[in-house]
């Protein structure tokens, strides 16, 4: 499976006496490709993010194209796209994300559960927990658990369905060292199991599990030697 952004772009509306915009992700292209971990680095608010939610389907692109096998994912309507990453894309979004009327399980078992009753997907689920940890506390309630721990769940929660393309948003904020190379190679095995990998990250030893890597400089996409 191939993912291929063609001059993909992105600004925002805010008014300065120099500009009216700001231009987070200037035109850039990238290929995404299967059995491929790909990691961008970059200072905060370089672009990297929002480079790639448009990536991901979640965010449209002003100008260019995300095309998923030469399926133009912004021409699809948000029932199809919608669908379409339920079933390849597995994404490990920045910051604790989480449904608080769920406990930790049900969370993980989520990307099942919306197109099915996940019942079948809740050994896997529990084998993910364990993998990253937490597998005690699989019962718990979200308000019991610590950043880390939020970020984990996280982590197997993108994992659950084997997705083809795996975006990670600084899949390693909050957690120690221990539990940051477990992550990185959950995702360096899902790479090497024929998955595509979109790293974002500050994490220096990251390099160690990437194929490739870009950084991200003032909206611009710049390939790393």
């Amino acid at each position: 499976m191939l993912l291929n952004l063609k001059g993909i772009s992105k600004k925002y509306y805010r008014p300065t006496r120099e500009s009216s915009h700001f231009e987070a992700v200037r035109s850039c292209d990238l290929q995404i490709q299967s059995g491929q971990l790909t990691e961008i680095i970059g200072r905060s608010g370089s672009g990297k993010s929002t480079l790639l939610y448009m990536a991901s389907g979640l965010l449209a692109p002003d100008y260019g194209k995300v095309l998923l096998d030469e399926k133009d994912l912004y021409a699809m309507g948000d029932k199809e796209l919608s669908l379409l990453r339920n079933k390849n894309f597995g994404v490990i979004p920045q910051g604790q994300t989480g449904l608080f009327a769920l406990n930790v399980l049900e969370n993980v078992k989520l990307p099942a559960t919306l197109y099915d009753d996940g019942d079948e997907c809740e050994e896997r689920a529990l084998e993910l927990l364990d993998m990253v940890g937490i597998r005690h506390l699989a019962f718990a309630r979200l308000n019991e658990l610590s950043g880390g721990e939020l970020r984990r769940m996280a982590v197997a929660r993108a994992l659950l369905l084997e997705p083809k393309i795996i975006f990670a948003d600084e899949p390693t904020d909050d957690l120690d060292d221990e539990n940051t190379r477990t992550v990185l190679s959950l995702l360096r095995s899902a790479s090497d199991r024929g998955a595509a990998v979109l790293l974002v990250t500050h994490e220096s030893e990251a390099r160690n599990y990437a194929d490739s890597i870009y950084r991200m400089d003032g909206g611009k996409l710049l390939p790393v030697s």
